[in-house]
Order: structure tokens, then C-alpha cells, then sequence
């Protein structure tokens, strides 16, 4: 019999950057994966909220949609405040498998194994980046999700540790699965492409330095703002994101600083943009406290883009040593490093070079079949025990 795999495809649908692309991609991959096959999997894809939203084209005839008009909101107070015994199968019919993508686990009928993604543990290791709220509800529900999955997926060897140390997973209930890039991400040295993403932006002609993420406390961008203050080369600094927690904290530091001609915050960009937004970037800075993975460092060495990042958390992970690594509290260092790539041609191409290979190494494919093998993993253990 075929095997019925249920995804909740929610977060693609509602969230246009982080998780949301995260989902959509590695929908798109495992449908890429499918392909060719005789007998390839069924993919059920959940959608709370769904409303009059279309399924993903081009996916194949063994992927089907299954929404409900039920809000996310709605949903958790069912199923986390009322305890209703709703289980996910109510809408996508029976599975032999849940993936939960987005780090709380939905319930499912008894036989249905699980499998769930942690993207990060920022909520518990930088607890002031998160509304109180979200915080109270993340440390509840994703802990017990986790205890409660029959197989978890760390996007990192970060994200792993902090489930061992901090939630006492054991190791052996835990893979690691890393991101990919997509093939859009790629140098584009085009000037009159370059010059139309400027118009587009209002960024005139300076060199700028770039930066990607929402605008929140643990991206760092008062530091990097501060950092920006000391850079002794012409440049502007230029951050996409939408506002986030304690946004406003930020955006003060840019007039406390008295850059307010020289910083530019350009609210959330469209995937579509952002390949040439880095290509155009003389640099692009990460000095993020926390990350999970940090898809934008890797997206913007894809780019041929050079990189500072902080050196916590998975960014090592991902970036290596094809980027300056610097301590993201170090106002100083930060701002040294961005002089030294700014100023030193041969350091600047090195690192071009050095981060080609290195966003090289990532692709959602290659993630896409690991994953189809946890798939697999889980589904003949399932069959073992029942049988």
C-alpha cells in the first residue's frame, strides 16, 4: 500500500520569509524527489486558515490539498487549551505519518507516527527576543512536542545540542537535516540590473553593506548599527526586514547615532528580490545572536557576496571559513571586520571565491532525499511493530 504522509504546509502559506520558505521549499524538493517514482509517496498537505488560498502549482498528482478555515488561533485553543481530540487526520483523512514543520507537534490518531522540525531554541536561550507571550507558549508546547515525536530534525548540529542540553533529547532521536539554497540565488553582475534593484530601493549609488532578518533584538542590529558608526569606509548600511519585537529600539539607535541619511531600512523584501539585493551588496553582515540555521549568510555567499557573521550558535556551522567570524557583542570588532573586507581587495575576492564553494555544499535536494530516508526510517519501523 502506498504510504500516506501528512505535512502541515500552514507556516508556507502564512509566513512569506523563515519558516514559510522553509516549508514551501522542501514541499517543492520532496516533490522533485517524487518524480519518476513507480509508486511514490501520497503527501497530504495541511493548511489551517486557509481561506480561498490555491495549492502549490506543478507539485504532481501524489501531493493534495487539505485546508480548513479554522485560524491557527482557533486551532490552538482547541487542541492546547480545550484538549478536544481533534486529530489532524480529521482533514487530511488517515496518514501513516505527520511531519509538523513549524515546532509543535498537532495531534494525530493513535498509529500515526510523527516526525517534527525545531528550527531553533532562541526562546529559551535568548528569552528577551520573544513576546512574552509566544515565549510562555513555544516553552510549553514545543518541549512537550518534542518529548512527544517519535523522530525530531535539527536544521543544525547547533539546534541539536541545544535540544540535548536544554530538553535532554536523546541523541539517537535526533538528525540533522541542513537547508538548502535554491538555484535563483546566484552572482549576478549585471549593471543595469544592479542599477534597477537601487532605483527600486532608493539606494542611490554609495556602496552599501547589507543585512537580512526581521527587526528584532536578536538579530543585533543596535550593535551592528553602532559598529556601522566607527566603519571608516563610504558606505551605507541597508537592513531587510519587517518590524518586529522591540523594533522601535532600533530604529532609535540609527537617530542616536546620527545616521539617519546613511541607514536604510527597506521593510520586508520579496524572495524575488533578494538574489539581486545581495549581488548588488559590497558586503553583507550577520551579527545575529542566535540562529537556528541563518539561511541569509548563506543565501548571500550563494550570491558571491563576502561575509561577517557572529560567531554563535549554527552560524560557523553554515558559514565556515569562507567568512570573518567576530563576536557579535564586540562593537568594535564587528566594525574592524567590515573596514578589512571593505579594504582589502584581495581579502574581499578570496572571500568571494571561498563562499561560492562553501553555499555549494547546501541544496534542498540533498535535504530532500536525507528527509525522504527519516520518511522511510519511521514508516518500517511503524509497519515492525504493528505487524
Amino acid at each position: 500500500m502506498t504510504d500516506r504522509i501528512g505535512i502541515d504546509y500552514t507556516s508556507a502559506v502564512h509566513q512569506s520569509a523563515g519558516i514559510g520558505r522553509y516549508t514551501r521549499e522542501m514541499v517543492k524538493a520532496l516533490a522533485q524527489c517524487s518524480a519518476g517514482q513507480a509508486s511514490p509517496p501520497q503527501y497530504r498537505l495541511f493548511v489551517a486558515e486557509a481561506g480561498r488560498c490555491a495549492p502549490p502549482p506543478d507539485l504532481g498528482p501524489n501531493f493534495s490539498w487539505h485546508p480548513t478555515r479554522i485560524t491557527e488561533r482557533w486551532l490552538g485553543r482547541l487542541w492546547y487549551r480545550l484538549h478536544l481530540p481533534l486529530p489532524i487526520e480529521r482533514w487530511t483523512g488517515p496518514l501513516d505519518l505527520f511531519h509538523a514543520a513549524d515546532f509543535v507537534l498537532r495531534p494525530t490518531r493513535p498509529g500515526t507516527r510523527t516526525l517534527l522540525t525545531v528550527h531553533d531554541l532562541s526562546f529559551v536561550r535568548e528569552p528577551d527576543s520573544v513576546m512574552p507571550g509566544m515565549s510562555r507558549h513555544l516553552n510549553r508546547w514545543v518541549r512537550q512536542s518534542v518529548v512527544q515525536a517519535d523522530h525530531v530534525i535539527a536544521v543544525s548540529k547547533a539546534t541539536a545540542q541545544d535540544l540535548i542540553e536544554l530538553y535532554r533529547t536523546p541523541p539517537e532521536k535526533i538528525s540533522v537535516l541542513y537547508h538548502g539554497v535554491t538555484p535563483e540565488f546566484r552572482p549576478n553582475d549585471d549593471p543595469a540590473q544592479r542599477a534597477a534593484i537601487r532605483d527600486k530601493y532608493n539606494l542611490g549609488r554609495q556602496p552599501f553593506i547589507l543585512s537580512v532578518g526581521t527587526i528584532q533584538p536578536r538579530k543585533n542590529y543596535q550593535r551592528l548599527i553602532r559598529a556601522f558608526a566607527q566603519v571608516k569606509a563610504e558606505a551605507d548600511l541597508v537592513i531587510a526586514g519587517g518590524p518586529g519585537w522591540h523594533a522601535d529600539d532600533i530604529y532609535n539607535e540609527v537617530t542616536r547615532q546620527q545616521l539617519t541619511d546613511r541607514v536604510h531600512f527597506l521593510g520586508f523584501v520579496p524572495d524575488a528580490d533578494l538574489p539581486l539585493l545581495y549581488s548588488a551588496a559590497a558586503l553583507f553582515v550577520y551579527p545575529s545572536l542566535y540562529e537556528g540555521f541563518g539561511l541569509p549568510a548563506l543565501e548571500a555567499m550563494a550570491c558571491g557576496t563576502p561575509v561577517v557573521a557572529a560567531n554563535r550558535s549554527a552560524l560557523p556551522e553554515v558559514v565556515g571559513s569562507a567568512g570573518l567570524l567576530v563576536d557579535p557583542f564586540d562593537v568594535e570588532a564587528i566594525a574592524a571586520a567590515i573596514d578589512t573586507v571593505l579594504h582589502d581587495s584581495r581579502l574581499h575576492q578570496s572571500l568571494v571565491q571561498a563562499g561560492l564553494a562553501q553555499a555549494a555544499q547546501f541544496s534542498w535536494t540533498k535535504m530532500a532525499g536525507e528527509l525522504v530516508q527519516i520518511y522511510q526510517k519511521l514508516l518500517t519501523e511503524d509497519k515492525v511493530v504493528t505487524e
